[in-house]
């Protein structure tokens, strides 16, 4: 298991190694066949010097490597998005929020990390610069064919998970930090939306893009997030017995893979003998969202609104998976589009009141593991399982979105499975609630 954040802090106010050393060991990972296709482009030099810093030791970061995801600016280098269309652009000139406030918490920026096409699939793919594959955090490399690392976020969850970076800054409109922590065995932490600015990141959906980050832990994710949120995360000394868990039934569970079941059935018996209070409640509210996205959903209508000049120039350029995704929003009304926010407002509303009695909830973050990257590889004989595996990699993260909450993806998986995400999630603001439980399910869960 990969020594974190935390952990690697503590080694270096000790003496026992140095933010340049560890660089050097993140820079090696990041060169080795485990990180092919992780990173579009570096800034290697940069990273040294911020690693090299006086003092720099001393703050949260510690001058460690933190990967940046090719939406978000980082100055000197180009924002492309994952895209050809945008490979030629101008030199971002100044940082990102999230990534100036990251850089003054002591991160050693890498560079970008390699990302799905405009942010708008949750598999991982990318046929224009190259596909990175899951590895596993817990357990090391992963065996057998190549398999999807998820996304939007692909670089950024195995550029974690493989040892490259202690941080992977990332965004999730519909579960895209979260999918590729689940794949990669990894932490991600998707917050309320409203605390991270996303200035200067190239946006999906306005309403719902969330910037946040992969970490190695959950303690981990508490310290970045307080970085990116500019924030302090009030911690809780209440043990797992004092909180209220709810696992709800109606979609959530539906159409589980062997592995994930199992795993996750594993992991609410090992909880219930810690004392956790876990209720099962059925929640038919989210089997109300396929009928309030009817008419596209805002990362359609929102994203086509963004890429209609290019899109007049530059279809051509694009992923035909991804163009037909964004020219969807091309059919939305302005109608459609008012009623889908006063339907979301409704939805939230009935959805808070029925979550209202419970501390979180539980469930598995994604229903499969990782599919094979040939299954689902550019190629229109491969359309229908690829949008079949999209669907089912959006369906249980994409509901926190719409419910403009926060949550937490933990690895739950044994040796010898393939990894398996366990997603601890409630209603906007109660992201510390989602983060004390997170710490102490990731607790028990270690004893595995």
């Amino acid at each position: 298991m990969l020594t974190d954040l935390v952990s690697m802090r503590s080694q270096l106010a000790a003496g026992q190694s140095s933010a340049a050393a560890e660089l050097e060991r993140c820079i090696a990972a990041a060169a080795s066949p485990a990180c092919a296709h992780v990173f579009r482009q570096t800034c290697l030099d940069e990273a040294r010097a911020a690693a090299a810093a006086p003092g720099v030791q001393l703050l949260p970061l510690a001058g460690l490597a933190v990967s940046v995801k090719d939406l978000f600016d980082i100055k000197g280098l180009p924002t492309a998005a994952g895209s050809s269309v945008l490979a030629g652009a101008a030199p971002a000139t100044a940082d990102c929020s999230a990534v100036a406030r990251l850089r003054r918490s002591g991160g050693a920026i890498l560079g970008h990390s390699q990302m799905v096409e405009f942010a708008f699939s949750g598999v991982g793919v990318n046929p224009h610069f190259g596909t990175p594959a899951a590895h596993d955090a817990r357990f090391g490399a992963l065996t057998g064919p190549a398999r999807v690392p998820g996304g939007s976020s692909s670089g950024a969850g195995v550029s974690v998970a493989a040892g490259a970076a202690f941080v992977g800054l990332g965004s999730d409109t519909g579960g895209s930090i979260r999918i590729p922590a689940a794949l990669n065995g990894v932490v991600g932490f998707k917050n309320t939306a409203r605390l991270v600015p996303t200035d200067g990141a190239v946006p999906l959906s306005t309403t719902l893009d969330t910037a946040c980050a992969i970490t190695r832990s959950v303690r981990d994710a508490i310290v970045v997030h307080e970085i990116l949120a500019a924030r302090r995360v009030t911690r809780s000394p209440a043990p797992l017995p004092a909180w209220r868990l709810a696992v709800p039934s109606t979609l959530f569970l539906d159409s589980l893979d062997a592995t994930v079941a199992a795993a996750f059935e594993r992991s609410l018996d090992q909880l219930r003998r810690a004392g956790a209070q876990i209720t099962e409640i059925a929640l038919p509210q989210t089997g109300e969202l396929a009928e309030v996205n009817a008419t596209g959903g805002f990362s359609a209508a929102e994203s086509h609104a963004w890429h209609r000049p290019l899109l007049q120039q530059h279809a051509a350029s694009y992923d035909p998976r991804v163009r037909a995704r964004i020219e969807r929003g091309a059919t939305m009304s302005a109608c459609d589009y008012i009623n889908l926010q006063h339907a979301r407002r409704a939805w939230i509303a009935r959805m808070e009141a029925a979550v209202a009695g419970f501390d979180a909830l539980l469930s598995p973050t994604v229903p499969i593991v990782a599919p094979t990257i040939a299954s689902v590889a550019p190629g229109s004989e491969r359309d229908a399982e690829f949008f079949r595996v999209n669907a089912l990699l959006l369906r249980n993260t994409s509901v926190v979105n719409m419910l403009d909450g926060c949550a937490l993806s933990l690895p739950c998986h044994q040796a010898g499975e393939l990894p398996v995400g366990l997603m601890v999630w409630h209603a906007a603001l109660r992201d510390d609630a989602v983060l004390n439980i997170g710490l102490l399910i990731e607790q028990e869960l270690q004893k595995q």
